[in-house]
């Protein structure tokens, strides 16, 4: 047989596969009708795993075994991805336990950001709330979600993610362990500056204090001089310590808030080497609540430790034409070799899209949780 004439049987049995395709989806409506009216889950591991053993004993070689599998793994995806769609279609799968609103009630709200006065979670709180905003400061990230959970705060500000230094883990590890939610978010232009006690100048300094990233972002303009260089929890206790100290041979790597607040000069500005480095914070809350004009959902999920599982877990977004712009994983305590995976896609939590992938997600991903819509 020439070529063509294989292409040519190819495209029959193609054609075959296609109508074949159809009528199974046809009986997937009518199991999907079934389980509207009995209120059966969806998902049954179980018999799809029995289904895909019977299906693989039903080939002649170890090739054929496996591209079986994955070829009714895709079918059987499809079939439930079909079956959300229309119990979603009938309301049978619940309200998702968010409320929308038109706008965050800020005006009295109390606020609170980690870290000293003049920091960079200040700057983002006060760029988000407005410079009148009643707010206070924690030491740590896990004192201010203890104090919107806890109500003795209404947000949080909290740095997320860096464009140079990238993720801040314990904050992604916080949102799973806390029920608090995200509802806004703010990025910030990151520029640090040299700040000294009023009268000193460039030459006068010996010693500079800040966080150790920020020493490190700044590393180009620092090996120009012969400074000690001596790191602090942040920034602005760095700002707090040299205007304290009041020595003139003593500066602070800080942004200009901190100098302003502490009543420090710049002597230098921008002395980080990236002219793009910005932070991103997010606005938390203990309420189960989104703007209704929110276009960012945050997830997280873990998955079972076996081949394909992520996989199948992301055919969700694409089967919903819902574009995901960001995915991360931490690892899980106590599980080693397990991750859990956190997600960003674009979409609001009343759009029917999102919540059949949601819907889909929860039922087939393990201990999947919405972080928030913003």
């Amino acid at each position: 047989m020439d070529l063509l004439e294989l292409r040519k049987k190819i495209d029959e049995i193609d054609s075959q596969i296609v109508n074949l395709y159809e009528s199974r989806m046809d009986v997937s409506r009518q199991v999907a009708e079934y389980k509207i009216e009995t209120g059966k889950k969806v998902f049954d591991r179980v018999r799809e795993q029995e289904k895909l053993a019977k299906v693989k004993s039903l080939t002649h070689n170890d090739f054929n075994s496996h591209g079986i599998e994955e070829l009714f793994e895709q079918i059987m995806s499809m079939s439930r991805k079909l079956q959300y769609q229309m119990l979603a279609e009938h309301g049978s799968m619940g309200q998702l336990p968010f409320i929308g609103v038109d706008e965050l009630d800020t005006k009295k709200a109390r606020v609170v950001f980690q870290g000293a006065e003049g920091a960079y979670s200040q700057a983002a709180m006060m760029q988000y709330f407005g410079d009148s905003v009643n707010s206070f400061h924690v030491d740590t990230f896990r004192d201010a979600m203890s104090a919107i959970e806890e109500g003795s705060a209404d947000f949080a500000v909290l740095p997320i993610e860096n464009s140079t230094a990238g993720i801040v883990n314990e904050i992604y590890d916080l949102l799973v362990e806390f029920e608090n939610y995200i509802v806004g978010e703010q990025i910030i232009k990151i520029e640090h500056c040299l700040l000294g006690v009023p009268g000193a100048v460039e030459e006068d300094i010996k010693t500079v204090y800040s966080h150790p990233q920020s020493l490190m972002q700044s590393a180009k303009f620092l090996s120009d001089h012969d400074w000690r260089q001596i790191s602090m929890q942040n920034n602005a206790f760095a700002a707090k310590k040299v205007a304290e100290d009041a020595d003139k041979t003593q500066a602070a790597i800080a942004g200009e808030i901190a100098g302003e607040i502490y009543g420090l000069n710049v002597l230098k500005k921008g002395v980080n080497q990236s002219g793009t480095n910005s932070t991103r914070f997010i606005i938390v809350t203990n309420q189960k609540i989104f703007k209704k004009d929110a276009q960012k959902v945050s997830i997280c999920f873990e998955v079972p430790h076996q081949s394909g599982s992520l996989y199948h877990m992301l055919s969700h977004f694409i089967y919903n034409n819902l574009n995901m712009t960001k995915i991360e994983s931490r690892p899980i305590e106590d599980r080693n070799w397990e991750y859990r995976f956190f997600i960003d896609f674009e979409g609001n939590l009343a759009d029917s899209a999102v919540k059949n992938a949601l819907r889909g997600l929860r039922e087939e991903a393990r201990n999947m949780k919405i972080l928030g819509n913003y």
